[in-house]
């Protein structure tokens, strides 16, 4: 039987390291933070696509704002932009009209697309833009300073609400899904597969496509919620998440009592924005 020499295995390389900035690894996410796999298996179902040939990476283009998640444009070896913060959206919205070829990708926090960035969220789901947005959820503000974001369950500590947060989470599945465009999914850390499959299914779609990824942060979420370790806090994210096939809407309310409810709650086939701007201007 063959030896794996310690040289071999130090020199061996990784089916995504493709896709990868390798000289900026390591990475500066911390121990038990989620981000790190919601982006390897966004980077699964590109390579996918690319292996089946209905996706060029040389037309990838990923963007992202102000945030741990936004962290992500740094290690991709698509070309990139990193944007002021909530601003992410809008730049993305200027590369796909500008050349409608290429493959957009945003990556960004809650805070980032949905408290900051919230506007140029809702108009490019309006508009059904031709881009992907992945909004990673960890409730919190975590790079920051681990302030109030608009995920934050009712109730939790955190550095701005001493006393408990008061209002109640923003649901952005529910928020996205009444402006109509043709993807809306909600996929967790805890199930990298269904990261993996909403993103290949939507790397196929024209319009707005928005996949919501529940994620862990051990060290300023899980510290204010009383989850320290990060297999506790994964083991506890991991309970509230279930998994159910086309999802009504009502279903999607983000709750850290009663569970955070996983699935494809919109799927529509109408022209993209590029594909009706192309008839205006035609």
């Amino acid at each position: 039987m063959a030896v794996t020499s310690e040289a071999s295995l130090r020199y061996s390389t990784h089916p995504l390291d493709k896709y990868l900035r390798a000289d900026r690894l390591p990475h500066i996410w911390c121990s038990g933070c989620g981000i790190g796999v919601a982006l390897g298996s966004i980077l699964r179902a590109i390579d996918r696509r690319v292996r089946e040939g209905s996706l060029d990476p040389s037309k990838v283009v990923f963007v992202t704002g102000i945030g741990c998640s936004a962290r992500a444009s740094f290690y991709v070896g698509f070309d990139s932009a990193h944007t002021i913060h909530g601003r992410a959206i809008a730049f993305a919205s200027g590369a796909k009209l500008a050349n409608p070829e290429l493959q957009v990708m945003v990556v960004g926090g809650d805070g980032d697309i949905a408290g900051i960035g919230g506007n140029h969220l809702i108009h490019a789901a309006r508009r059904n833009l031709d881009i992907i947005v992945f909004m990673i959820t960890n409730f919190v503000y975590a790079m920051t300073g681990g302030q109030l974001a608009p995920t934050t369950p009712q109730g939790l500590y955190t550095t701005t609400t001493p006393h408990g947060n008061p209002e109640r989470p923003l649901n952005v599945i529910k928020l996205v899904s009444a402006l109509m465009p043709n993807y809306v999914a909600r996929a967790s850390i805890t199930h990298p597969p269904l990261i993996e499959q909403y993103t290949y299914k939507a790397l196929g779609m024209e319009g707005f496509r928005f996949i919501e990824i529940m994620s862990t942060c051990p060290e300023v979420f899980g510290r204010h919620a009383g989850y320290r370790d990060p297999v506790t806090l994964y083991n506890v994210l991991r309970s509230k998440v279930r998994v159910k096939q086309n999802p009504h809407v009502d279903e999607s309310e983000l709750s850290w009592e009663s569970g955070i409810v996983l699935g494809e709650y919109l799927i529509r086939n109408e022209p993209g924005y590029v594909r009706k701007l192309k008839e205006v201007v035609r």
